[in-house]
């Protein structure tokens, strides 16, 4: 049997007496291997050694408690269970003082059933006539069977869960979803599930509320996550909150896109200035970082060794930073010689720029005969690439591939990457590449625009480029795409360049940026 009427009425009215929630774990064979008392809200498990090995194979322990508030399963009870990997979970409660204990009980179901966890309905313990031995036994052989039968797919590194909180149209919470699913397998990390909660503004303390942040919990259990991504950014006091709370790694948007940064950087400036944004990010935070430290404290006059700890971490990382920035102004400079001796040669500046992913690196290769990396990937190009190429007529023109862009850029590594950004200040064109597949084409173009005017961008020539032509098939939108785009082109195909080359040529012979430069 699950567990004995006798057993279940005489523990209930022990708890009943005690005014705390007791709970056993029993072994298969029926014998008890542990008691524990918690309070009247809840129960805390004991240390009871490692899990069973074998595939498809449980605890080999069921865990039967009461709760004294006729409520049936809680999430802790289901957290319980999926961690541990229990047989089940029986929770025993009786809403009437005269009534019946009535038993609830859940366990596991094998991946690609219904839903991952079955629960059942209270039913009073005297009609409990579950065969507990056969099922549990029948459920592991079917365990076992479906884990044989998964496919073997190549995996990322991490799996996540994503809690996206905002006010926005579905349509466009669903877009922003979209891209950070994409920035989310760029860092490495597979996103497993989306929790979505629509609110005036976030909850100051776990972004979600306290009650959503527990079903978040269970749902990264339940699919073995190790990582919450949040949408928006974190503040370092709510990081903090969700990180004590979780014990699972917490980042946002702008963490996952540095993160993204720091494992592209080649060059020693692009590594230079991703250290610079991350350390900007993280100082205001060190004290979320630390939070082991606070048990530390208390001792005389309240400092203790986690306190001094954690300043010296927030003075090195300082020092750090203005040593950074020291190396950044001496790379600056010398990017600001390199382009006085260019316009002293009189040869224009023609800077490539878009939305990340765009196709910039691949016109650049197509347009140079370069071989700058290009992937089907978010921010693959981070250090600015610069080709001489000749146009008809003999004229020749410097062509530069620069970082693209994103909406809501992380204001930390804008600054840190201000110094790369430089270039486009003296460009004499810009050629704004817009990925013409993308359904998103006209919401990215704005953003990029709104992103070079506010520094200070604006005026200088651009040329609109709708690149990924070929990869449109509706003829509706091959018709609004070339309403809109300056020029349209397939930056993969030669071919197709004709237009762009010579709509660049013609763009910089009006220019009159080089006009008595010697």
């Amino acid at each position: 049997m699950v567990v004995t009427p006798d057993l279940a009425r005489h523990l209930y009215e022990m708890s009943q007496d005690l005014g705390r929630q007791i709970g056993l774990l029993i072994e298969r064979r029926g014998q008890v291997e542990h008691v524990f008392v918690g309070d009247a809200a809840k129960i805390y498990l004991p240390d009871f050694g490692r899990l069973r090995a074998g595939l498809g194979r449980f605890r080999g322990l069921r865990l039967i408690h009461t709760h004294l508030r006729a409520e049936a399963l809680s999430q802790d009870d289901l957290a319980d269970l999926i961690l541990l990997r229990l047989d089940m979970v029986v929770a025993l409660t009786r809403p009437l003082d005269t009534g019946p204990v009535l038993a609830s009980m859940a366990h596991l179901l094998p991946a690609g059933g219904a839903q991952d966890v079955d629960v059942s309905d209270p039913v009073p313990v005297t009609g409990l006539d579950m065969d507990f031995a056969q099922s549990i036994h029948e459920l592991e052989e079917e365990f076992a069977r479906t884990a044989g039968r998964q496919p073997a797919t190549p995996k990322l590194d991490h799996r996540g869960i994503l809690v996206h909180v905002s006010q926005h149209a579905a349509a466009e919470v669903e877009n922003r979803i979209s891209e950070l699913r994409e920035l989310a397998e760029t860092a490495g990390l597979e996103i497993v599930q989306v929790v979505r909660q629509r609110r005036s503004r976030p909850d100051p303390k776990y972004v979600v509320g306290r009650g959503k942040m527990e079903d978040v919990v269970l749902l990264a259990m339940q699919h073995n996550a190790d990582i919450l991504v949040f949408d928006p950014d974190l503040r370092p006091s709510q990081a903090r909150a969700i990180t004590q709370m979780t014990d699972m790694k917490v980042i946002d948007r702008s963490m996952l896109i540095l993160d993204i940064f720091a494992q592209r950087a080649q060059t020693r400036a692009g590594k230079i200035q991703v250290e610079l944004a991350q350390l900007r990010y993280a100082l205001p935070r060190l004290a979320a970082k630390n939070t082991m430290m606070s048990r530390l404290t208390g001792e005389i006059g309240g400092r203790g060794p986690g306190e001094t700890k954690l300043e010296i971490n927030r003075r090195r990382a300082r020092e750090r930073i203005v040593d950074l920035e020291r190396q950044i102004k001496k790379l600056s400079r010398q990017r600001a010689v390199r382009r006085k001796m260019r316009m002293r040669q009189g040869v224009p500046v023609v800077a490539l720029v878009g939305y990340t992913n765009a196709g910039k690196s691949t016109l650049l290769n197509t347009l140079t005969n370069a071989s700058v990396l290009t992937e089907n990937r978010l921010f693959v190009t981070l250090d600015p690439t610069s080709r001489r190429l000749r146009l008809p007529r003999n004229q020749d023109i410097i062509l530069t591939d620069t970082v693209g862009f994103i909406e809501d850029l992380p204001s930390d590594l804008v600054d840190a990457f201000r110094s790369t950004l430089e270039e486009l200040d003296d460009a004499d064109l810009l050629v704004h590449v817009v990925d013409g597949a993308d359904p998103r084409r006209t919401e990215k173009r704005v953003s990029v625009e709104r992103i070079l005017a506010g520094m200070g961008l604006g005026g200088i020539p651009q040329v609109t480029v709708y690149n990924k032509i070929d990869l449109v098939r509706d003829e509706g939108d091959v018709r609004l795409i070339r309403r809109d785009a300056d020029v349209v082109v397939a930056a993969v195909d030669p071919v197709s360049l004709g237009p762009l080359v010579r709509a660049i040529r013609r763009t910089v012979a009006s220019s009159s940026r080089h006009v008595g430069a010697s």
